[in-house]
């Protein structure tokens, strides 16, 4: 574990566990790098070395007052990627940390990467328009910075219910779940979770994947309350080259974590690493 320091000085945590060709974990919106302690468990244990950073405003990085947009998100993703020497890696991606990938190869490139995986991410494109009839209407965005401005603690609880679909009949989400969700919402900033809720909202993605040319995994719920899965997977897996899209059916926005949905995306995870 340690601190990158960014090119405009601030200061992105990461773990690092395990030897061998690297996986790089991104995470969503409003979590840290602790979200993926049970695939960084399960790549370290496979023969790779699994990295995990928290994104600016997370976590234990940086707060600044600034910086809140996916071009500065990717430029901290490969001020991370040129510090450690990742090379070869396979980058994964959870919802808005999708939009930090995509971004990171359309300013970047795929010089270091190998892999690409997307799991219940945001791009192409969140907002509602003539041209996204499928997206989230805006007022959604305008109601979730309005309660985290009102009263965030309470916000946050009230959001780990559809994020982890246990709003939903034989849901199989625990109490633990939703405990550990709303601690790592906390460790965010305020000015981080209103502003990254206009960049995740209104960022079109569109001509970043269309950059990708590496094998590309994207997962995603049919189930998914806080990223429509026909907005965003659906479009992603025809824009990408070469992607290969898999559907958890009655699946939620919190896949990795959620008891039997965490287990299938770690043999997806695993078999793809491996293919």
């Amino acid at each position: 574990m340690g601190y990158v320091k960014t090119r405009d000085g601030e200061e992105i945590y990461y773990k690092d566990w395990g030897t061998g060709r690297p996986v790089l974990f991104i995470h969503g919106w409003p979590l840290n790098a602790d979200a993926w302690d049970d695939q960084m468990k399960l790549v370290a244990e496979n023969g790779f070395r699994g990295v995990a950073h928290d994104r600016r405003g997370h976590g234990r990085s940086s707060q600044p007052f600034n910086g809140y947009d996916f071009d500065s998100f990717a430029d901290d993703l490969n001020d991370v990627m040129t510090a450690l020497d990742l090379r070869d890696a396979t980058l994964v991606a959870h919802s808005m940390g999708g939009g930090e990938l995509a971004r990171y190869i359309g300013r970047h490139g795929t010089g270091r990467v190998a892999q690409a995986v997307l799991l219940s991410a945001v791009p192409p494109l969140m907002i509602q328009g003539p041209n996204n009839p499928e997206g989230v209407p805006e007022q959604v965005f305008d109601d979730i910075k309005n309660g985290i401005l009102a009263e965030r603690s309470q916000y946050w609880k009230d959001t780990a219910e559809p994020f982890f679909g246990a709003n939903r009949p034989g849901n199989k989400v625990t109490q633990g779940n939703k405990d550990a969700f709303w601690f790592m919402a906390m460790h965010q900033c305020v000015q981080a979770a209103v502003k990254c809720v206009d960049a995740f909202a209104y960022t079109d993605f569109t001509e970043d994947l269309r950059k990708f040319d590496v094998p590309t995994l994207v997962v995603h719920g049919d189930d998914d309350q806080i990223v429509p899965i026909d907005a965003t997977g659906r479009k992603t897996a025809k824009i990408v080259p070469d992607a290969t899209l898999k559907v958890y059916e009655g699946g939620s926005h919190g896949i990795a974590l959620v008891p039997g949905d965490k287990e299938r995306f770690n043999q997806d995870l695993l078999d793809f690493l491996k293919s």
